[in-house]
């Protein structure tokens, strides 16, 4: 029984495409804290950088709470990649060899949350996840 959401905004960008990359990543935890994460990359595209940022925000999830807590929660991904959501949700193909290793990279640690959902959001929307990577891009 899924008794706790948790909202995880993820967004990563690059300079240039590929160039100099970076992830940002807000997680709002049940009780309403809220985390912030940012790292760069190194050279990806803006699509290998969503990807990974979906990646970093599973692993830190699955680390804030525990592998067996994860079971029991609701994880909804906010992205402003329709391209990427709509391809983590199976409506789109993957044609690009690199974005199908990180898909399945995602594919593997979905396993262990089994409750996970990802959902496209306008970029107004996602304006936190943004930021940090806008941040580290400047940096």
């Amino acid at each position: 029984m899924i008794n706790q959401i948790v909202e995880i905004h993820t967004d990563g960008g690059s300079l240039g495409n590929p160039g100099p990359s970076a992830i940002g990543v807000v997680i709002k935890k049940p009780d309403g804290e809220i985390k912030k994460y940012s790292q760069k990359i190194g050279k990806a595209t803006n699509n290998e950088a969503e990807y990974r940022a979906v990646i970093f925000a599973l692993e830190k999830a699955k680390l804030i709470f525990g592998k067996d807590k994860i079971k029991q929660m609701q994880f909804n991904f906010y992205l402003d990649s329709k391209l990427v959501v709509s391809q983590l949700n199976g409506e789109y193909k993957i044609l690009e060899k690199n974005l199908q290793e990180l898909f399945c990279h995602i594919w593997n640690l979905k396993i262990d949350f089994e409750n996970v959902k990802f959902y496209y959001i306008p970029r107004e929307e996602n304006k936190e996840a943004d930021m940090l990577v806008k941040k580290e891009l400047k940096s």
